[in-house]
């Protein structure tokens, strides 16, 4: 069973510390434990209910009806707006809950429903990317446990691969062509599955070599392929050389096409690009060069 500090239930919840003691002082709606030395903290059982009250609350319960009923019938009423409410920010609450819960019948729930009504692509960046903002602080906060993550990134993990194979890869012989990497010590594979994602959904070609590939690697792969682009993502601080060392190498290493970059570190480093590199701005920056590359490659009749 995990604990939680009332920081952490604010960080996890958004609702002011102050907000949950006048709560537990004036209506008991959460009752804290305590340890053998007298500090507070609070359980898996005390964040889901609260979840529950601040959702109604949000709908138009007042606190004093809520502090009346019983937790099942809270509950209850929190599952029937689920279902009826598809608002991105009720739903980014439910899969924190479902998280915390490792429930992964409810994040199928959640994400598929959101998917039938909305599709896969504005699943991710109206519903996951902003839950994995989230989690971010969460995680930095150290409000979650590497427990937690693991679970929830391993199932979002799964949908993009599933998404990804749904995608039919013999219709992309006009397409450009793309390799997709990370390099040695990065993280960010959910972002570059979704790049695989959006490149086969738009018809494109792509080899995708993912994470841990070193610059020799790099190379084998783009000698027979000869992408057009390569796409890489620089986030996490890099091991034994500069970011700029880094990008040199690795835009001699394509010998054709165009490095494509995205990552903090290409914000936080003063670097000069190579001539054959871009940096795309995020996910925002890598759609609108999507859809420009898709309209030209229209007009050229392809």
């Amino acid at each position: 069973m995990a604990i939680y500090s009332i920081r952490d239930l604010e960080k996890l919840t958004g609702i002011k510390a102050h907000t949950i003691r006048m709560w537990e002082q004036r209506y008991h709606l959460v009752a804290p434990a305590r340890t053998d030395t007298n500090i507070r903290y609070y359980t898996d059982e005390n964040l889901r209910h609260l979840f529950n009250v601040a959702l109604l609350n949000r709908y138009g319960y007042k606190i004093s009806k809520l502090a009346k009923m019983q937790p099942q019938e809270i509950a209850a009423r929190v599952a029937e707006i689920a279902e009826s409410n598809g608002s991105a920010n009720s739903q980014v609450d439910a899969l924190t809950l479902a998280m915390i819960d490792l429930d992964e019948i409810a994040f199928d729930r959640i994400f598929s429903t959101y998917a039938w009504e909305h599709g896969f692509e504005k699943t991710m960046l109206e519903l996951v990317y902003p839950f994995l903002d989230k989690l971010n602080v969460l995680w930095l906060t150290h409000s979650v446990s590497p427990a937690h993550e693991k679970f929830i990134t391993n199932l979002i993990r799964r949908k993009l691969m599933c998404a990804i194979d749904k995608e039919p890869s013999d219709s992309q012989r006009e397409g450009a062509k793309f390799l997709l990497y990370l390099p040695e010590g990065e993280s960010q594979e959910l972002t570059l599955l979704f790049m695989h994602y959006l490149l086969r959904s738009r018809r494109q070609k792509v080899v995708y070599l993912g994470p841990h590939t070193s610059l020799a690697d790099l190379r084998d792969a783009c000698q027979p392929f000869r992408p057009d682009y390569v796409f890489t993502i620089l986030q996490e601080p890099l091991a034994r050389q500069s970011v700029q060392s880094y990008l040199d190498n690795a835009a001699q290493s394509i010998t054709t096409g165009r490095l494509l970059l995205s990552g903090a570190q290409l914000f936080v480093n003063p670097i000069k690009l190579p001539s054959n590199a871009q940096v795309l701005g995020g996910l925002p920056d890598a759609l609108q060069f999507l859809d420009r590359l898709v309209i030209e490659q229209r007009g050229n009749g392809h």
